[in-house]
């Protein structure tokens, strides 16, 4: 069974740096996805295309392994504008990092890259390089730098706390539901597991999905990523079988749990457990308000498959008939009911 609406795409274009009197902000990413670093923790809230709906993860500040280290203030006027004195004082590796980042936000990525990979042991320039070369499809140099990043935990995210900048990179779960990434291991090992897909690498991007798991069962963005990556090889049973495992506890509660729900699904039914399959199908097109549409049809049409597949003929018929008056051109529903030429 295909599924053409959850196809992966690249990391959206665009990157900007917004400045104020009292704060600083980086973004990287497509509309309707930001995250926000702030002293009273951190909120991430993805915009799910079309719906109006967003999705919110709260964090505590430095919660979690690889938080970064704290670091002293500094005052709002000198923010990403270093003084003289100050400069006389600042390491060389610093002051290119602050480059970069002045860089970006004049638009110019590559008097920025060429700032940070000078910049590159400190683990925050490393970090941000490895965007930039992501972006760029640069895919090897940006594994390096995320490496780079990874093998200084204890400091990554501590340059950017100290000139109070909020880094938010996007990266793609689905064609609707995105990820938000900062520089902590989380964020970092989502963005080598893209890089991963991207290169069309499943084992590589299995052993990430391992370490990420490791870090957080049950962090909703994982658990989608890692059984969307699993159904890609639907025809091993230990995968299935682990699969439902460790989607028992889903319920439909947001749209990354429908979404979760659909590859449980999938995972029992290609274990030969249809009606187990079905039921899982129905909890999941329960709730529907803010839900994307081409999901909902999707699971739909899963089920209308398994109710034809055990000889539920008169249920799937309505199923195909209700998805092809939504839509007509939806996977091969036309071809079942005998109604293409």
């Amino acid at each position: 069974m295909s599924f053409r609406f959850w196809r992966r795409i690249r990391l959206a274009p665009g990157v900007t740096l917004n400045l104020s009197k009292s704060t600083a902000s980086l973004s990287l990413g497509p509309r309707g996805a930001k995250y926000t670093i702030s002293p009273r923790g951190n909120r991430a809230t993805a915009g799910i295309t079309g719906t109006g709906l967003f999705y919110t993860v709260h964090d505590r500040k430095r919660a979690g392994r690889g938080g970064a280290a704290p670091a002293p203030k500094v005052p709002k006027r000198d923010r990403l504008k270093l003084g003289f004195f100050q400069r006389l004082m600042t390491p060389a590796e610093e002051k290119r990092f602050i480059d970069g980042i002045r860089a970006l936000n004049e638009g110019d990525q590559d008097a920025a890259l060429a700032a940070l990979e000078e910049a590159r042991d400190l683990p925050d320039a490393a970090w941000m390089a490895g965007l930039i070369r992501m972006r760029r499809e640069e895919f090897e140099p940006a594994k390096v730098h995320f490496q780079q990043a990874l093998g200084r935990l204890g400091d990554l995210g501590a340059l950017f706390g100290k000139y109070e900048i909020a880094a938010q990179a996007s990266l793609p779960i689905t064609e609707d539901i995105f990820a938000h990434i900062f520089p902590r291991e989380r964020g970092t090992r989502l963005a080598l597991l893209e890089i991963a897909q991207l290169e069309g690498c499943h084992d590589d991007a299995m052993a990430h999905i391992e370490l990420l798991m490791e870090l957080d069962p049950t962090d909703p963005v994982v658990l989608l990523s890692f059984v969307e990556l699993a159904l890609d090889t639907p025809y091993n049973r230990t995968l299935m079988d682990r699969v439902v495992r460790t989607t028992v506890h889903v319920e439909n509660e947001t749209p990354v749990d429908t979404a979760i729900l659909l590859y449980r699904g999938r995972a029992l039914a290609a274990l030969g457990l249809p009606d187990a399959a079905i039921d899982v199908f129905t909890l999941a097109n329960r709730r529907r308000k803010d839900r994307p549409e081409g999901l909902l049809h999707q699971v739909r049409y899963d089920r209308a498959v398994l109710y034809q597949e055990t000889g539920q003929r008169a249920r799937a018929r309505r199923q195909f008939e209700r998805l092809y008056a939504a839509d007509p051109g939806f996977e091969d529903v036309a071809k079942r009911l005998g109604v293409s030429g």
